[in-house]
């Protein structure tokens, strides 16, 4: 299914030539409900995982909030696919009454939570990204790697899921696991991403505006700059025009790879190497939402590009994950070594 960003209103570097060597791509990966194979590209699809390989588990710790009750995986499923079908059926029925009895029964049971789990925990698949699909870096002495894979633990650790990155050689995997381990709880429903089929597209981007040099900060805080391009700028924006950068130039919202560091909870900071003090690259961007009402207009254009969702889901929420109140986790990797630990930044 194809899915393109509509053109950015026009082309910055003619305004601001400074910004044309900061221009990095980005690949957004439009993630849509489906039903991915252990050989496609996806979010909280299945992986190709070796069968002789350890599934990877997290030691925890994990608390309890005693506000949420612990659910598994597998009841998150059973409960939206009840919505789902609750929400086809004719609206002019009660509420009560669009759900069958072994459905009540069904969403009675899960409610009433799980035991708190203890000792360590499976963790879940996020995604998974082949390198014929999504162009990424080639880790530091793996230069077979062709395919990037994705886990988290379920449970925040202490504000949201504990990620683990693993990069392997498709081509090497001839015996496949068949029936992965599943965490027995999660802490939310949110932590379980919904499976979903990609439509990889590349993007330019350019660094948010808080990352520029003060004199291109300078030139892009002068209106009478952005004037010349005429009526592809919008004029609500003459009284602080870098928010038109922000908002329509620079980073593309969404799940993605690649590209520049999104920033909006807090001001940029250093993304260094804990080992060896290398400035870190991003890699993968897990967007609770594609697109929002600063960033409309990246929403992407073509067929069914604005899938429907269900009743009561955030808009443009594809993949059910909602991370730290409606931000995005932003992996960060080392260029010097894939062994290095990575960097989870929050924004």
């Amino acid at each position: 299914m194809s899915r393109t960003t509509p053109p950015r209103p026009f082309d910055v570097t003619a305004l601001f030539p400074r910004l044309a060597p900061l221009a990095r791509t980005a690949t957004r990966l439009h993630p849509r409900a489906g039903s991915p194979s252990r050989h496609d590209s996806s979010v909280g699809g299945p992986l190709l995982w070796p069968a002789g390989e350890p599934w990877p588990y997290c030691d925890g710790p994990h608390e309890w909030d005693q506000v949420n009750e612990p659910t598994s995986p597998e009841d998150v499923r059973v409960q939206r696919r009840i919505h789902a079908a609750a929400a086809d059926r004719p609206q002019s029925l009660p509420h009560a009454s669009r759900y069958t009895p072994e459905e009540r029964a069904a969403i009675e049971r899960i409610n009433a939570g799980r035991p708190w789990p203890e000792g360590p925990i499976a963790m879940l698949p996020v995604a998974q990204l082949y390198a014929r699909d999504v162009p990424l870096p080639c880790p530091p002495g793996q230069a077979d790697a062709d395919l990037l894979q994705v886990l988290w633990c379920p449970f925040d650790h202490p504000e949201h899921p504990r990620t683990a990155l693993f990069w392997r050689s498709a081509a090497a995997v001839t015996d496949v696991l068949g029936t992965p381990p599943e965490p027995p709880a999660v802490q939310f429903s949110d932590y379980v991403p919904e499976p979903c089929l990609l439509s990889p597209e590349q993007v330019t981007e350019y660094p948010n505006f808080l990352e520029l040099s003060k004199e291109l900060q300078e030139e892009l805080t002068d209106w009478s700059r952005w004037q010349t391009a005429g009526a592809a700028v919008d004029s609500a924006y003459a009284v602080a025009p870098q928010e038109f950068y922000k908002d329509r130039l620079s980073v593309s919202p969404g799940w993605k790879a690649g590209g520049w560091t999104r920033w909006g909870l807090t001001d940029p900071m250093p993304r260094v190497c804990s080992v060896c003090g290398s400035g870190m690259n991003p890699l993968l961007t897990i967007a609770t939402t594609e697109w929002n009402s600063g960033s409309e207009s990246w929403a992407p254009e073509g067929n069914q590009a604005r899938d429907p969702l269900p009743p009561g889901v955030p808009p443009a929420n594809y993949t059910r994950i909602v991370l730290a109140r409606g931000y995005d986790l932003q992996l960060h990797v080392c260029p010097v070594s894939a062994d290095h630990p990575h960097l989870e930044l929050v924004q």
